[in-house]
């Protein structure tokens, strides 16, 4: 890692230059009135393109995030809520029309009173203003006052106003599971039992699924989450440009979805005073969705009375998601609880039986509009427990999904608005009771030296099944509603003096914790990641800023040593399999962009050990839907068997990886390396319709990055080129009561302008490992100050 390092330090140097620098050149001012503020204000926009707004009210705060989001990232937000709303036909055309039904099963549809009731007493102020500020630039743009972005020119639209109720009834963009793997498992168990569903699929607590009583595993579609993968995938523009969309239904979109998915964790961790050089707590965080550009996070500070936050969040959220509030520090990841289901009916036209009887099924019909041609209608069918996704006339059946986005107070990420003004571990703990979706790790750090974790989201009670596969819905399988406040679990200041999470499963097991009877979610992640972090924290007495820093981005992998452990006594006839046998057991399980062991453990392991696994240990009728297999359940698979069985299987792969790399790197092992495999390349989605000399302008790198899903760093990549699909959208490390030394960086930059020098200046940084400096106070802010705009009401 540290040659990587310098290999980049004049390019950094240029860039960011040191730490606490004081900027050379002189500091941009501006002034203009915006209609909608209230009273007077401040934005500062530091050198790294992070906007400090100072507001005399909260609700200026808000709206000038609101203002200052649609500034930066306007194509982005809005495009955000079109697909999240069904309006993307409005404005591309009539390839869009299915997508946009679609979309629509999934808004939330209940009571909005009860909704603004599920956030802080003072999240109602904040999406009412920060919608407002959106839509007094919008109203700007369509004036003819701001220029009107780039992607909405090759696109032939205009951006759209918002109401408030919007970014809470998108319910879509947050990560919530498991209906895509109960549609995997049951058609995996109907093809190869369940024995092959395990070579799919690690359970965590060990677990054997039960098959429900009254399901036919087989009668679950291949297409049933069609709708599903269409209403909450990403928007492709590819049909504006005479191509295809990829295809959304089907066995190969259900696996490539839950491969996307499945590499978009996290990690954080917190560390006690007593393990630390300064004597206070340390928080780091750096969530891990699909890294692209723009970025899918915006860090911002918003200073008003009543309110100082700071951190990163969904640009098109009021507010921050992870961050500090100047009393204490908080941070997520993922934490899999079951929060879906997939119920199976029997059906005679629109009427589905339940309990004996036959209820109908509730018929909405809506309109879409459509840019160029007349608008469409469409009905939209709910049972009882959700959207119906698929409907099989003929056959009598009908499948609907049930899932918490149903529920008041579930709109993404929003739950954090309990946070902003939290400042003792009660504070906390009510905020984690009230928090709904994604469900997360929720860690916390007080300036007076408190730690703790507490798992958060809204949590069905199944009193009968365990939630792995679909159910009949015919009243046999409810949910009992939801597990009580406090009913999840939490540590307040470990003994161990950190606490740390990466998706991997940790409840606690009896008899501290009920885990067998709650059953919260059996599908984690591969606790790779968990284990180097905590390795590194339990042998780092005393903890400082910059060995967080460098945890963020460790490249070590622990599942690496698993495979290690594999090969150790193996030996080959065949002078390359020796030679990368060799190379393997004298490797430190480094995942360096210089590494040839990197490259080849990572070619086997993801794309030739784990099929063989499926191959080895499923019947055939299961391979296409295991499809590559993952390496995880493959590891484990390996590590049960004796060797007579699983030698052979690993030499062949072994052998299969290295004429593949022979293909990509040349005959030469000596010149195998990661980082001429594993590289970062940002393409935004709307570049197909540009033409190349701006398509370049919007794409960013290619650079070669060292880790994988394996490590800390946790760098995804996709099997056909290797280029890295998923990893750390931002990273922050705090310095909790010192706020000024804490650190952060983004990528590939704070603005979706491809013209603005914010949008790629954070990407250099962030494939290095480096990062910026994220004040805090006033007078530390206007130091790094690159530009000041004062506002006033208009």
């Amino acid at each position: 890692m540290r040659g990587r390092i310098m290999g980049w330090a004049a390019l950094l140097a240029a860039l960011a230059g040191p730490a606490g620098a004081e900027l050379t050149s002189a500091v941009r001012r501006e002034a203009q009135p915006v209609a909608g503020l209230q009273q007077p204000a401040e934005i500062l926009v530091d050198r790294w393109g992070v906007p400090h707004i100072y507001a005399k009210s909260a609700r200026d705060a808000f709206f000038l995030q609101g203002w200052n989001a649609a500034r930066d990232r306007l194509w982005q937000i809005d495009l955000w809520r079109k697909r999240g709303l069904g309006r993307l036909s409005a404005s591309l055309g009539p390839a869009y029309v299915e997508q946009d039904r679609a979309a629509r099963l999934f808004l939330y549809r209940g009571d909005m009173a009860a909704e603004w009731a599920a956030y802080d007493p003072v999240g109602r102020e904040a999406v009412e203003a920060f919608a407002a500020g959106v839509n007094a630039f919008v109203a700007e743009v369509n004036a003819g006052t701001k220029p009107l972005p780039v992607e909405f020119r090759l696109t032939d639209s205009r951006p759209e106003a918002w109401a408030p109720e919007d970014i809470l009834r998108i319910r879509s963009h947050a990560l919530v599971s498991n209906v895509a793997s109960e549609v995997a498992r049951a058609r995996t168990v109907c093809a190869g039992g369940l024995a092959a569903d395990a070579v799919r699929r690690r359970l965590e607590p060990e677990h054997t699924p039960q098959v429900p009583r009254g399901l036919d595993p087989c009668e679950i579609p291949a297409d049933v989450l069609k709708d599903y993968l269409l209403g909450t995938g990403p928007v492709s523009l590819a049909p504006l440009a005479g191509g295809k969309a990829a295809p959304g239904s089907g066995d190969l979109a259900l696996a490539r979805h839950i491969e996307a998915t499945s590499a978009e964790g996290s990690n954080n961790w917190v560390i006690a005073p007593s393990r630390t050089a300064t004597g206070r707590p340390i928080l780091a965080n750096d969530p891990h969705r699909p890294v692209g550009v723009p970025s899918l996070r915006y860090i911002a500070h918003l200073d008003a009375p009543g309110l100082s936050i700071i951190g990163a969040g969904e640009p098109a959220l009021p507010g921050v998601s992870l961050g500090h509030n100047g009393q204490a520090a908080f941070g997520l990841t993922i934490f899999y609880i079951d929060q879906e289901d997939l119920y199976v009916y029997e059906t005679r036209g629109d009427a589905y039986r339940y309990r004996g009887g036959w209820e109908p099924m509730r018929v909405v019909r809506e309109t879409i509009p459509v840019k160029g041609e007349a608008p469409r209608e469409v009905e939209l069918r709910f049972t009882r427990h959700g959207p119906v996704l698929k409907q099989d006339v003929d056959k009598g059946r009908a499948f609907a999904l049930r899932t918490i986005w149903n529920e008041p107070g579930l709109a993404g990420y929003y739950g954090s608005s309990r946070l902003w003004r939290a400042k003792t571990w009660s504070d906390f703990q009510a905020a984690r009771d009230r928090w709904g979706a994604p469900p997360l790790n929720l860690v916390w750090a007080e300036a007076g030296g408190g730690i703790g974790w507490s798992a958060a989201g809204r949590t069905p009670v199944r009193p009968n099944w365990d939630g792995l596969m679909p159910v009949p819905g015919d009243g046999r399988y409810e949910w009992n509603g939801f597990l009580a406040d406090g009913g999840l679990p939490a540590v307040r200041n470990p003994a161990e003096g950190f606490f740390a999470t990466a998706n991997e499963m940790n409840v606690p097991a009896e008899p501290a914790y009920p885990r067998a009877a709650r059953k919260l979610g059996f599908e984690w992640a591969d606790r790779t990641r968990a284990t180097r972090i905590q390795d590194v924290l339990a042998a780092t007495p005393k903890a400082t800023l910059a060995d967080s820093m460098a945890l963020q981005t460790d490249d070590v992998s622990a599942q690496a040593r698993r495979g290690q452990a594999l090969l150790a006594p193996l030996a080959s006839d065949n002078p390359e399999v020796g030679r990368a046998l060799a190379l393997l057991k004298a490797w430190d399980a480094r995942e360096g962009v210089e590494s040839a062991p990197a490259a080849i453990y990572e070619t086997w392991a993801v794309k030739h050990l784990a099929r063989a696994v499926v191959r080895a240990a499923t019947p055939e009728a299961a391979h296409g839907l295991i499809g590559a297999g993952a390496p995880d359940p493959a590891l484990l698979w390996l590590e049960r068997q004796p060797r007579k069985v699983r030698d052979p299987i690993l030499l062949a792969s072994l052998r299969a990886a290295l004429d593949e790399l022979k293909g990509r790197l040349g005959p030469n092992m000596a010149t195998w390396s990661w980082g001429r495999l594993h590289q970062a390349r940002f393409e935004p989605a709307v570049a197909v319709l540009a033409d190349p000399q701006l398509a370049e302008q919007m794409s960013i790198g290619p650079v070669q990055v060292g880790g994988s899903a394996s490590t800390p760093r946790a760098a995804s990549w996709r099997a056909g080129d290797f280029r890295q699909t998923a990893g750390a959208s931002v990273r922050v490390v705090v310095d909790v009561g010192a706020w000024d030394n804490s650190m952060a960086v983004n990528t590939p930059g704070q603005s979706g302008d491809p013209f603005s020098p914010h949008y790629r200046d954070l990407f250099p940084l962030w494939a290095a490992g480096s990062y910026f400096p994220l004040r805090f106070t006033r007078e530390a802010v206007e130091r790094e100050t690159e530009s000041v705009l004062t506002l006033t009401p208009r």
